[in-house]
């Protein structure tokens, strides 16, 4: 047994480094945005500040529309997962309990799309955006993203789960797919759908490259266009209130992924073991 434990050292401290490099980012962060400029250059690893300070917070309010801006990202995020969920819902759902003539071809080259890098279709993308009109829009932001290869996988994997005797009794008794996928697949799939929809909030929230080629006007950025002002070479580089931008932009689906953590853990591993 003692034997044991002492082997178990080094893995417990592996695992505290690890902890520790994985974290420190987001203290340092919090730190230094509330600490004066010159503090944070002089020292730069220090993380707690002696005199504490709003003023990166208030520059950063008065320097830009910021309810403005958090709207534009809510609004991206919220939409875009608003439409993943239903289209990888519905198309999870076709996979599973459909019938239909090269469905496992079909279903093969939806997800082989994981694997194109997006630097493929972003020239492409933005033709099309640029020729309906969308471009300084969030709506031009938002519309190449409407489905998920990803949330498909994941959704079709736990409903496979599902007996499908439980299907069949439903349509002994003639209730339609609309009620099937209502009150049998969706309550059985919840955490799957829960945990998706979290995911795809979080990745919309923090996406920087395509929001950067499409929206050019500073009331229309979302947050993480915002950080890139005060550390561009163009503007400068104000490093304390970059922390402080960056804090607010985490605030939310940090949050969200504290509340919603188990779902998304669970949905990962049933995925895998299917």
């Amino acid at each position: 047994m003692k034997i044991n434990r002492f082997i178990s050292i080094p893995w417990h401290l592996l695992f505290i480094l690890t902890v520790f490099f994985l974290i420190f980012p987001i203290i340092f962060a919090l730190g230094n945005s509330f600490r004066p400029l010159e503090d944070a250059y002089n020292e730069v690893l220090k993380i707690i500040p002696l005199q504490p300070t709003f003023e990166n917070y208030s520059t950063f309010f008065e320097s830009l529309p910021v309810i403005k801006i958090t709207l534009n990202t809510f609004i991206i995020a919220s939409v875009v997962t608003l439409f993943k969920v239903i289209t990888s819902f519905l198309a999870a759902y076709a996979f599973v309990y459909f019938y239909f003539k090269g469905k496992e071809i079909v279903y093969f080259v939806l997800l082989s799309t994981i694997f194109i890098p997006f630097t493929v279709t972003m020239i492409p993308n933005y033709l099309v955006v640029s020729q309906l009109g969308l471009v300084n829009s969030v709506w031009g932001v938002i519309l190449p993203q409407l489905a998920d290869a990803v949330g498909i996988f994941l959704i079709r994997q736990q409903m496979r789960s599902i007996p499908y005797s439980l299907i069949e009794v439903a349509k002994i008794d003639k209730v339609g797919h609309w009620l099937i996928m209502k009150d049998i697949v969706l309550p059985l799939v919840r955490p799957a759908v829960t945990a998706s929809g979290i995911w795809f909030f979080i990745s919309a929230w923090n996406e920087y490259v395509w929001p950067v080629l499409i929206l050019k006007s500073t009331d229309q950025y979302t947050l993480p266009l915002a950080l890139q002002m005060y550390i561009s070479t163009e503007g400068g580089t104000n490093f304390t209130v970059a922390m402080a931008v960056s804090v607010i932009t985490m605030i939310i689906p940090l949050s969200l992924y504290l509340l919603f953590q188990k779902y998304i853990i669970g949905t990962f591993t049933s995925s895998g073991i299917k």
